[in-house]
């Protein structure tokens, strides 16, 4: 049996304290109470200065910018990342995984503790052209997600790009970066004047995203090998991910904030699973890469093919899967759960369980400090099981396929 490192143990030990004592002193409302006015004031002086920049309407801009809103979205990387991974460039994917996880959780935290509303509208105009987008209107405002990220993950492409072509002369790092910062401008503005944040919200996203990835290009060959060769890595990485669903701030309003972080756990937990289970086979630097001789265009497309359709069925049958499970494993503990929107059926019985007078607080849940409330929303469990199949069957079932189909 292997023995826990002392960093993993305090580590794990300070998120604990970290949500006990939060929540014994009330630090979310706290610090709530002082930053919020400031945001909502500065969002109301920025009115004019968005509504001068729609003044430029045009259908042009409004396709234009909606699309590279599209595609610099969550689910586009959540589609994108598979492609990464099959294609050899493992390092490059599970660092983008990991990368997307932590912007996307620390920033959609950011944003339900700040809890301040996005620019009103009307008077402005607000373009949502796609289902995600709308579902992004219904978060709230600071920071701006899509100028974060796009911060973080451009600027680790243009770092992986320099140090893999070994192209380091000032003029690649000149061309490299001006691209970089076009490009981050170009989103910036483009949230602004689909009227999705106000000038604060983006100039936060912008900040916060180059801490973010200061910070991350100085830990991540660390992080990288503690993935691929270090001590207890799958059972660290549970433990972490199961105390940072509880470790998420409580908004001021519920919002879809805490579900896309869920479904970004998840995967993280599956890609990080599955890596260190099958790097010496499939993951390693070794490994063909794309256009290579030994992995043409043509065998490329071939693993997308087959790849795409594996790893939506594993995510069909891991919520499934999560649907008959949990459930079972809630009532066992005697821990009373709801669901949201998966399992309506549960909704009716707990009615049922507090209009007889036999709800009762089980063990887990005294444990955890939880006994307090009614109960606990198992479409969260769900998604997070399902998502961890994905990612899982990104990185090992299907090259095990690959390897199978000669691809």
């Amino acid at each position: 049996m292997e023995s826990i490192p002392m960093w993993q143990f305090v580590s794990l030990s300070t998120i604990f304290s970290w949500i006990f004592f939060s929540s014994f002193f009330n630090f979310t409302q706290k610090f709530r109470s002082l930053i919020q006015p400031w945001v909502i004031r500065r969002v109301i002086k920025d009115t004019p200065f968005i509504l001068k920049i729609q003044s430029f309407h045009h259908g042009f801009f409004d396709n234009l910018f909606s699309t590279m809103s599209c595609v610099v979205s969550v689910p586009f990387y959540t589609a994108f990342l598979p492609f990464l991974f099959w294609s050899g460039h493992g390092k490059l994917a599970r660092q983008m995984t990991l990368l997307m996880a932590f912007c996307d959780y620390l920033g959609n935290c950011i944003k339900d503790v700040v809890s301040a509303p996005r620019p009103s509208s009307p008077p402005l105009r607000r373009v949502t052209a796609t289902k995600d987008e709308k579902e992004n209107a219904l978060e709230y405002g600071l920071p701006s997600s899509h100028t974060l990220n796009t911060v973080c993950l451009s600027g680790y492409m243009l770092h992986y790009v320099l140090n893999y072509t070994q192209h380091t002369d000032s003029a690649s790092l000149l061309a490299g970066f001006s691209v970089v910062c076009l490009f981050v401008g170009l989103i910036a503005l483009g949230r602004i004047y689909l009227g999705m944040h106000s000038v604060v919200d983006v100039f936060a996203g912008l900040v916060i995203g180059l801490v973010i990835l200061a910070f991350w290009l100085t830990v991540h060959e660390i992080l990288d090998n503690f993935v691929v060769s270090g001590q207890n890595v799958t059972s660290f990485w549970v433990t972490l991910s199961f105390i940072l669903l509880f470790a998420y701030p409580t908004p001021e309003l519920p919002t879809p904030s805490f579900e896309f972080h869920t479904a970004f756990d998840g995967v993280a937990l599956g890609i990080v699973a599955g890596v260190q289970q099958t790097y010496h086979q499939f993951h390693h630097e070794g490994v063909p890469r794309i256009f290579s001789p030994t992995l043409s265009f043509q065998v490329f497309m071939g693993r997308v093919l087959v790849g795409i359709p594996t790893i939506l069925l594993v995510k069909f049958c891991s919520k499934a899967l999560a649907k008959w499970i949990l459930p079972v494993l809630s009532n066992t503990l005697s821990v009373p759960i709801k669901s949201s929107c998966y399992i309506p059926t549960l909704n009716e019985s707990l009615e049922d369980k507090k209009s007889n007078g036999s709800k009762q607080s089980g063990y887990i849940q005294k444990f955890l400090f939880f006994s307090s409330q009614d109960s606990f929303d198992v479409d969260t469990g769900i998604r997070f099981f399902q998502y961890a199949g994905l990612a899982w069957s990104v990185v090992d079932l299907v090259p095990s396929l690959f390897s199978y189909l000669g691809l």
